[in-house]
């Protein structure tokens, strides 16, 4: 029922947000009449999808106003970030422990994750803007950087509004007040085009939303064939894993991993296509002078399927809360910074053992296929036929490490993740163990090499210099 209720609100949504833009156009609605639409609808939805629970929510996005007014801006991010993941975890540690452990259905968890980054992500912006010296920022931090407090209409317009609230994403503060304000499109814009009245031609996004419409329709046929066709479930049936052999249990665990994705190309996709059609995710113009709408996308389909790396699977793949990850996480920890952000993202996705599995795996597994990359991609490249090779290889393991990684989240306790993972013999890990073991010994071997030819260029210059003093002496 929360799943019907979730597509029909999206789907509301959709038509609203054509209508937003139509009729309350920056050009023809104020400011405060689009940011008060916006958050009515917002809370509407929210309250029609979750009941109750919605509650959550809007408590999260008052308590955190509350400490963004009162609390010192040099630790208005740290208690912003305490705050929002505490009240999220044990949001999720009610809702999965004592009220119902068992498969993930759409509940008002789901927004109050979205909502979280927000109020994190506005303040660390914020801090960025008000304390910091914007010489110590990189580029997009200062550009992304919050120079006052905003009011309280702004606040609750940028968490509640109609196009985000239910399946995000999650995008930066000053992007959406520009969007508000009516200046999204003219900073994005690098070509203009005038009417013969001067004023500029608003870049219609009907042509991307039917485009991503399309997606998820498709998305949805395929997640609800294939889903059903090979459910990862079977792979723990006793009978399938003594009757079959390793090599069908390995492509039967893709199958059955790629086929839950659609769901969420279906949901990312259709929260994409609902903020074009109210006019927000413009990007500009590309190289063939087409319109860009995917400021705000989480994801690139093709490039997930065909990744060739696991970055780069990670880098198309719930591309915002990556982004978020970055800002919060990666970008400001002084050391372990790629390890902390894993344990910071199975935090914020909740407290299902399976998603410690999926993402403390996968810390290994990125050290390792960074340093594989680094230290054999020069060898294919060279000739086209090598890098034809080295592109089939790259993604049967990259598919691979993906499915093995994977499947805890979606099986989601610790007992089933444990049967799956020794029905295929912990393969993987072992493949991880042993490479990182082959890269640290030649890792060590380079250094070893690297000081000996310091070392020999080193005495021969004190050689050279010792003859050139007796030299000059004589």
């Amino acid at each position: 029922m929360q799943q019907v209720n979730f597509v029909t609100c999206q789907l509301l949504a959709l038509v609203i947000a054509v209508w937003f833009r139509t009729y309350l156009n920056p050009r023809k609605a104020h400011t405060f009449i689009r940011h008060g639409i916006a958050t009515i609808i917002g809370v509407y939805l929210a309250v029609f999808c979750f009941g109750w629970y919605s509650l959550h929510i809007f408590s999260l996005i008052l308590l955190s106003y509350c400490v963004m007014i009162y609390a010192s801006t040099e630790k208005v991010h740290r208690y912003s970030f305490v705050l929002a993941i505490g009240y999220l975890t044990l949001c999720q540690i009610n809702r999965v422990y004592i009220f119902n452990y068992g498969i993930l259905t759409t509940d008002f968890s789901g927004p109050l994750m979205i909502v979280t980054q927000k109020i994190t992500t506005l303040a660390f912006q914020l801090h960025d803007g008000m304390c910091k010296n914007p010489g110590t920022l990189s580029k997009q931090q200062l550009n992304e950087s919050i120079k006052g407090k905003p009011n309280f209409l702004e606040y609750i317009s940028y968490h509640l509004n109609f196009m985000s609230i239910l399946a995000g994403p999650c995008s930066n503060f000053n992007e959406y007040i520009g969007f508000i304000e009516g200046r999204h499109i003219q900073t994005k814009l690098t070509k203009v085009k005038i009417k013969d009245d001067n004023t500029l031609i608003e870049p219609s996004p009907n042509k991307a939303v039917i485009t991503k419409l399309v997606i998820c329709v498709v998305s949805l046929t395929v997640f609800l064939t294939i889903c059903k066709a090979f459910p990862l479930a079977d792979m723990l049936d006793d009978k399938f894993i003594d009757e079959s052999s390793l090599l069908w249990k390995l492509v039967y665990l893709y199958i059955s991993t790629m086929a839950c994705k659609p769901k969420y190309y279906f949901a990312w996709t259709l929260a994409d296509a609902i903020n074009n059609a109210a006019g927000y995710g413009f990007n500009g113009i590309d190289e063939d002078g087409n319109y860009r709408w995917d400021q705000i996308s989480n994801l690139n389909i093709w490039n997930i399927e065909m990744a060739t790396s696991f970055k780069m699977y990670i880098d198309n793949w719930n591309i915002q809360t990556a982004a978020w990850l970055k800002r919060v996480s990666y970008d400001r920890a002084p050391k372990y910074c790629t390890g902390l952000t894993f344990l910071l993202s199975a935090i914020w996705h909740g407290v299902y053992p399976g998603y410690y599995f999926t993402f403390l795996t996968g810390i290994p597994v990125w050290w390792v296929a960074r340093g594989m990359r680094k230290r054999f991609r020069h060898f294919f490249i060279s000739t086209k036929f090598r890098k034809v090779v080295y592109d089939i290889i790259t993604w049967t393991v990259t598919q691979l490490a993906i499915s093995y990684t994977v499947a805890p989240f979606f099986l989601l306790a610790t007992e089933p993740t444990i049967k799956l993972y020794k029905s295929v013999y912990f393969y993987f890990h072992i493949v991880v163990v042993i490479a990182l073991i082959l890269l640290s010994i030649t890792s060590s071997d380079d250094h070893q090499r690297t000081l000996s030819k310091r070392t020999v260029l080193s005495s021969t210059n004190h050689v050279q210099y010792i003859e050139n003093v007796k030299f000059h002496s004589t």
